[in-house]
């Protein structure tokens, strides 16, 4: 069992939601659930009841709720929830109206901007006005190619008020990796900057725009929100007004929600795209809104009035999760660019000066943080800071023990884990519960989340795939153009048939936490022996030298043979010595099985625009295989440096 690291004290817990709700669960269910597990146990037993006091509990507003909370938990996929229900999502995210800050946002352009929750619903009363007036209504979709920055957070609760779709991607991404998306959902409106910052460098946006347009048709506005103060020609491009334009005419204009079904689309994102066109993910709104609900007030204790911030793009679904905390009435923060520049410590910065309740980043940030020496619990005054998410990837150990180290030792860290495919999380926190080593706390409540080995038995204590075996709110409607289903049911309903195998190689403890050991296609299968790649990973970059790893599995001699790539601090060789301690550090603490059979240094990894490293993509290139989506990728061309490497020929 993993040594503990931090325990809520008991006034703690009393001060949660979690705590109160679970004294509510008792209420409602009759029967004494005196602790998380308990609490879980009962929440995936009944379903039905469950759900019902969610709705309840966080105070969903509706036109209506109706009496049934779900038809069809047998299906799955199938089940539906909320049957008769009838609401509205940016209502729910716009319930509070007041002075307070709804909104606080940071960037490169040094221009640090606030909206209260008053102006907040004025602006998105007139967007929303402004796409009623050409047209937009349920179902159409509204695109964004916008930087994390309040307007993408305004167009997209227009959208959402008059029962429109919204989709996102980060302004970083090419021509035809916005194409591979948007060219699919066909929007009727596309909203983007003038340009974008990064890493101190300022992009424009304009010929890039034009060639967008060019090939989608569909697009009847281009909705242009002045950023980066570009001398921009907008009357060349198709449609194109400036965003104080467009919702000039609709000054004072009334907000309005449209009630729609429980299961009315909301969001569309992407799968990531490294093996393929991505896939089209439907999002409903009652699904969303709930489960993010539940996960923001009862697993990541957020509060009205707490100021919640996650270091995401407009690309990535934690955008959309950051998004739906205005539902609790906090302060959401927004951050656009690096998070290193122009300081390494520039995050920890808006955390002091911002009050930061809940600190979410990548398991990535942290690692590259802990590297670069950073101690923002000595350099910083983090006293508001109760919570740190991270997500991303796996968390190693070690990270942990910086976390409690250089930041703070009374802070519950959250190690959460869901994905694009639920918009939400599977695994994560729990304000009333121990965090342990290694380990994520806990399965979502209502998350039916067991672990199955190769014969769909259930196991503890060993690894296997993470499957969740009951329907939950949150599933995706299905995928955009896949009327019959066909795709989505064999993206996650094959392997086991009728329950959801998510594709993370995971092991649940026996004191029920989870450790996540990678994706499950990207497992290692040296001799036949499957093994996580975060399991190397966790061993490698203790090593000094190395900043960050990528480990594949090459087809050899009839079998798999174990390839390393690493990329070193600057001024740094590979020689042998190194070699070396890198294979002792591996060996020592493995098993021989994960030795790799070649250690190659590399400058750069690959990696998607959410910042997870695509170990798929390597394997495809150092075979001579095709990479189908290079756009998909942050850094393209980082692939075409493990083209015909030699060191892999022998």
């Amino acid at each position: 069992m993993n040594p503990i690291l931090w325990q809520p004290s008991e006034e703690r817990k009393r001060g949660t939601a979690m705590e109160a709700f679970r004294v509510a669960a008792e209420a409602r269910s009759g029967r004494p659930l005196p602790d998380y597990a308990a609490l879980h146990a009962w929440s995936v037993r009944d379903l039905e009841a469950f759900w019902g006091l969610v709705w309840d509990f966080c105070g969903v507003r509706a036109e209506t709720r109706g009496n049934a909370v779900v038809r069809g938990l047998d299906r799955m996929p199938g089940a539906q929830w909320f049957p008769d229900a009838r609401l509205n999502f940016a209502e729910n995210l716009l319930r509070r109206n007041d002075d307070s800050p709804a909104i606080i946002a940071w960037g490169e352009n040094k221009v640090s901007r606030t909206l209260s929750f008053a102006q907040l619903r004025t602006k998105v009363a007139e967007t929303a006005a402004a796409l009623a007036a050409m047209g937009v209504g349920p179902g159409d979709r509204v695109a964004g190619l916008m930087p994390n920055i309040p307007e993408a957070v305004i167009a997209m609760l227009a959208a959402a008020s008059l029962g429109a779709i919204w989709s996102s991607c980060s302004p970083d991404f090419g021509v035809s990796g916005v194409l591979d998306r948007f060219g699919q959902i066909a929007p009727k409106v596309l909203f983007s900057t003038d340009g974008y910052f990064y890493a101190g460098k300022v992009f424009l946006a304009e010929e890039r725009l034009h060639d967008i347009l060019e090939k989608l048709p569909s697009v009847e506005r281009l909705v242009v929100v002045p950023y980066v103060d570009a001398a921009v020609h907008w009357n060349r491009l198709r449609g194109g007004i400036s965003f104080p334009d467009f919702i000039a005419p609709h000054a004072h204009a009334p907000l309005r929600f449209r009630a729609l079904p429980f299961d009315h689309p909301l969001y569309i994102l992407y799968s990531s795209g490294t093996t393929g066109i991505p896939k089209c993910i439907v999002h409903g709104a009652g699904g969303t809104l709930l489960q993010h609900l539940k996960e923001h007030r009862l697993h990541s204790d957020i509060r009205r009035d707490d100021r919640v911030f996650y270091f995401t793009t407009c690309g990535w679904m934690m955008w959309n999760w950051l998004a739906s905390a205005l539902a609790t009435e906090a302060t959401i923060i927004l951050y656009d660019g690096s998070p290193f520049f122009p300081r390494p410590k520039i995050l920890w910065d808006l955390a002091e000066q911002e009050r930061v309740s809940f600190f979410g980043t990548s398991a990535k940030y942290i690692d590259a943080a802990h590297k670069a020496g950073l101690e923002p619990g000595k350099t910083h005054r983090l006293d508001s800071l109760r919570t740190l998410a991270s997500t991303g990837s796996p968390l190693v150990p070690e990270s942990f023990d910086w976390v409690y180290r250089a930041i703070k030792q009374d802070l519950c860290l959250a190690s959460i884990s869901g994905g694009t495919d639920i918009v939400s999380c599977f695994v994560l926190g729990n304000p009333l519960g121990p965090v342990r080593r290694g380990e994520i706390q806990t399965r979502g409540l209502g998350m039916a989340v067991e672990v199955f080995d190769d014969e769909g038995r259930s196991v503890v204590g060993e690894k296997g795939e993470l499957v969740c075996t009951r329907p939950f709110p949150s599933m995706p409607l299905g995928f955009w153009n896949d009327p019959e289903g066909a795709k989505y049911r064999a993206a996650y309903f094959e392997k086991f048939s009728g329950i959801w195998c998510h594709g993370d190689w995971v092991e649940l403890t026996a004191d029920g936490g989870l450790v996540i050991f990678g994706r499950s296609d990207a497992v290692l299968n040296p001799g036949g022996v499957r093994i996580g790649t975060s399991e190397i990973y966790r061993q490698v970059e203790q090593v000094d030298e190395v900043l960050e790893s990528l480990a594949v599995g090459q087809e050899w001699d009839g079998d798999e043979r174990v390839i390393l790539f690493v990329k070193l601090r600057p001024n740094v060789g590979l020689d042998q010595a190194l070699i070396e301690r890198i294979r002792r550090q591996i060996r020592e603490n493995t098993t021989p099985r994960h030795m790799p059979a070649r250690i190659v240094a590399i400058a750069d990894i690959p990696r998607t625009k959410s910042g997870k490293i695509t170990e798929l993509a390597v394997k495809a290139v150092i075979h001579g295989r095709p990479v189908k989506n290079r756009e998909a990728l942050a850094n393209p061309e980082a692939l075409d440096l493990y083209r015909n490497l030699p060191e892999l020929g022998t």
